[in-house]
């Protein structure tokens, strides 16, 4: 008794200190970030950007080419032919709750991402830092899983992200929203809270401590606003919602080129299109602001000698870019592309409600492209507010993301995004129809008679249902009980229970999953859905009842 009394305490003591824990590896895994992203910075931005805008301008137009041939090569052969896909990664990851994140492709990818950005891709540097923050937090937990509750799969993923986002941008309350928000349209993640906020936060510690704390974005003064800058911020924040909607248009297409065309000629195709991209800028603006991240065009689309035609050839040309970087196989994130559009975007806007060389719309403008575009209302808000170090911008910045969320629709520059997160039933849809399938279930030979059927099926085993199979196997209907009617009882000893069989039902497919399963039950008012493979051979049953105890089967619960 008291052996087993010391032992239940001792239990009890681990739960108590795993809180304590959790946090201490998530500040281990904020830590490593900061450093990580730091280096990261360092390579793309110091060693090879840098050097890349003092060269010529033929060299400049020819070094995306050379990024994205570089990258091709990594993601073939260090990373396995992965896709280039960073923050796309982490958040079709965080939806799969039973595989950590490959740690496999992390190499290739990185160096892929290192080329492309280093060498004046048009994408930004904040998918390569959620993906190297996700990484490293994964492999923490996979190490330390001891730590973790199953329903805490994903907690050091998240942290991760949050850390990569913090130390990039200099922004931990940015890390955290966006590392919490981004994985759902309309929703976050719950529970992940605490230790992305920790990560978040010791990661900034550690990359500022390289990079000093100086605000991505900054901007000078902090104008008030009227009646009229609220009117313009809904306009603004109407156009920045059609404008993401056709970016994100526009980046899933690339994507798709990116995964099914071959490397030579996407690479060849993009290469030469970004060229001829880089030549436009430089004759329109004497500028080639059609390469690197974008923070160049920043600080040129403040200036108020830019007319608006130049302000909206230029957003098409960025907008080209970034596709084009996407489509030849480029890896980088779309956060700061996304920034920039909303730069521009609000530039124009600017200009229109004649005030060019305010600094309001541009920065409201921020919020509600790129609230729009990776639908992380919140996240750009707060991003606004840390990286351009006025937090006065917040409130048009607030109307604006909202109008822009209005305008984008169910569109997204991400496809792994869900609406929201799923309660118990709407994850059991996504699963396999394996896993409520009843294949050991007792099934009625054609020729039995109804009168066997009823005693046999009906009375002493109470079923409603019964599936009828012939000796090989086949599929030839259901037998219920609602069918005993269309033969009079006096020939129940004569006649087959074939007569009485149902054709008409509905029957499910081994590759289904279970919402198309539900959707046919409901569809045909049935409780009973067989299952056949495609030669019409029986497979077995799913049944609502055993749908519903799923949860108990497999120990479901909320995860987030």
């Amino acid at each position: 008794m008291v052996t087993q009394f010391g032992d239940r305490f001792r239990q009890l003591l681990r739960i108590g200190r795993r809180p304590q824990q959790v946090l201490v590896l998530s500040a281990v895994t904020g830590a490593l970030t900061g450093g990580a992203v730091a280096l990261f910075d360092w390579l793309v931005s110091n060693v090879m950007f840098n050097r890349v805008l003092r060269q010529s301008d033929w060299f400049k137009a020819l070094a995306p080419l050379i990024g994205l041939i570089v990258a091709a090569l990594a993601l073939h052969f260090l990373a396995a032919r992965a896709t280039p896909a960073t923050a796309d990664e982490y958040i079709r990851n965080f939806h799969d709750r039973d595989r950590r994140l490959d740690e496999r492709p992390v190499l290739g990818r990185v160096v892929a991402s290192i080329a492309t950005l280093g060498l004046g891709g048009a994408m930004g540097y904040e998918g390569p830092s959620i993906y190297i923050g996700a990484a490293i937090g994964s492999a923490i937990q996979r190490r330390m899983s001891r730590f973790f509750s199953r329903d805490d799969a994903k907690l050091l993923l998240v942290a991760g992200a949050a850390a990569g986002v913090a130390a990039i941008f200099k922004a931990p309350a940015t890390g955290v929203v966006f590392a919490i928000e981004v994985p759902f349209q309309d929703d976050v993640a719950r529970r992940m809270l605490l230790p992305a906020l920790t990560a978040a936060a010791v990661s900034y510690i550690v990359f500022v401590a390289f990079n000093g704390t100086t605000p991505l974005l900054p901007v000078r003064g902090a104008p008030p606003f009227d009646v009229r800058d609220i009117g313009g911020a809904a306009v603004l924040g109407l156009m920045c919602g059609v404008g993401a909607r056709g970016f994100a248009v526009l980046l899933t297409q690339a994507k798709r080129i990116a995964a099914s065309a071959h490397p030579v000629l996407r690479v060849t195709v993009a290469g030469a299109v970004l060229v001829g991209l880089y030549v436009a800028s430089k004759a329109l603006a004497d500028e080639g602001l059609t390469i690197g991240p974008g923070y160049r065009t920043v600080a040129w689309a403040l200036d108020p000698k830019h007319g608006l035609g130049l302000i909206v050839a230029m957003f098409f040309l960025r907008a080209l870019a970034t596709t084009a970087t996407v489509g030849g196989g480029g890896a980088g994130g779309l956060f700061i592309p996304l920034v920039i559009q909303g730069v521009l975007v609000g530039r124009a806007v600017g200009g229109l409600f004649g005030a060019p060389d305010s600094s309001l719309f541009p920065v409201i403008g921020i919020a509600a492209f790129l609230g729009a575009g990776y639908r992380v209302p919140l996240a750009a808000i707060v991003f606004v507010a840390e990286t351009t170090g006025r937090p006065g911008f917040v409130v048009p910045g607030l109307i604006a993301a909202a109008v822009a969320q209005l305008a984008m629709g169910r569109s997204s520059v991400s496809p792994y995004q869900v609406a929201a997160r799923g309660g118990h039933l709407e994850r059991r849809f996504t699963l396999p129809i394996s896993a409520a399938l009843q294949a050991d279930v007792m099934t009625v030979p054609p020729d039995t008679t109804v009168r066997e059927f009823f005693a046999l099926h009906l009375i002493a085993n109470r079923q409603k249902s019964v599936p009828v199979v012939d000796e090989t196997h086949q599929y030839l209907g259901m037998a219920r009980l609602d069918e005993l009617d269309k033969v009079d009882e006096d020939q129940w000893e004569t006649e087959a229970v074939s007569v009485i069989a149902r054709t008409d039902l509905p029957t499910g497919k081994p590759d289904w999953t279970l919402r198309h399963a539900v959707e046919a039950m409901q569809a045909a008012d049935v409780d009973v859905l067989p299952v056949v493979d495609a030669g019409g051979r029986f497979v077995g049953v799913v049944e609502t009842d055993g749908i519903l105890k799923l949860d108990e089967i497999l120990g479901e619960a909320d995860p987030f």
